[in-house]
């Protein structure tokens, strides 16, 4: 059943699945809480199984201005307030890993997984950079040559040929909070989770790839790294017998 509350006046989703020490689940950049059906399925019994839309997803409203980070994880212990929640385990997928780094950096947590985790700000090559510096000559210097309306309908057949699918797909105040958060590089907050952290990846992850994960695992004091051979950035479900099995084992279900 649908669960409501509200942070900076933003309506936001979440359901509540079983009984016992809290656990949320944290979803990635362009998914919703439904990605983790079968692992509510399988924590439930052993858990209070909080699932969150994060706002500008599911059923969750879209912020009223540019959020980051720090107002998606503000977000999160608003809600771990409302409910009266002490000491959460996190488990966050790719955008949801940033959340729970930072959440777990200065929050106490029972334990963390990150599968697949963003927050490792990616080493851009000369290329990439060029795209970009040559995009916003063009949205300055097109107006001007061409009219306003003929450069707005060249620059978004640009931008479509060249972005990601996930910004493509998205409004422009969610590509707005996309290009902001994925700039942020949360490596200085790793060294300050005190708690077990099980780091799940898929070794053919080109999204967050598996240096991210080596980088987490000598930064953060008490990780450890389970490789999912062959997957990619859905490890969780792509391997989903190993991330049961991986489950249980950290989270001590017997």
């Amino acid at each position: 059943m649908d669960r409501r509350y509200t942070y900076k006046g933003v309506e936001l989703a979440y359901s509540i699945e079983g009984q016992g020490d809290a656990l949320l689940l944290l979803h990635g950049w362009g998914c919703d809480r439904n990605i983790w059906q079968a692992t509510i399925e399988l924590l439930r019994d052993h858990f209070m199984v909080v699932a969150v839309d994060f706002a500008g997803f599911g059923k969750s409203q879209e912020p009223n201005e540019v959020w980051g980070v720090e107002e998606y994880t503000c977000s999160i212990e608003a809600l771990v307030k409302e409910l009266g929640i002490v000491r959460p385990t996190l488990v966050g997928h790719s955008f949801g890993g940033r959340v729970s780094i930072l959440y777990a950096s200065r929050n106490e947590v029972a334990r963390v997984v990150l599968t697949d985790a963003a927050g490792v700000k990616p080493r851009r090559s000369w290329n990439y950079y060029r795209k970009v510096y040559t995009y916003k000559l063009l949205k300055h210097t097109l107006p001007i040559l061409i009219g306003e309306k003929k450069a707005q309908m060249l620059l978004e057949q640009r931008r479509k040929a060249s972005a990601s699918s996930d910004y493509n797909r998205a409004t422009a105040t969610m590509r707005a909070i996309l290009s902001k958060c994925v700039n942020e590089d949360l490596c200085a907050y790793m060294p300050k989770i005190k708690a077990p952290v099980l780091l799940f990846w898929g070794d053919k992850d080109t999204a967050t790839p598996i240096s991210d994960a080596h980088v987490m695992e000598r930064l953060i004091p008490d990780a450890g790294l389970v490789v999912a051979q062959g997957a990619g950035h859905f490890a969780m479900l792509e391997q989903a017998e190993l991330w049961r099995a991986s489950l249980m084992s950290f989270l001590k279900i017997e």
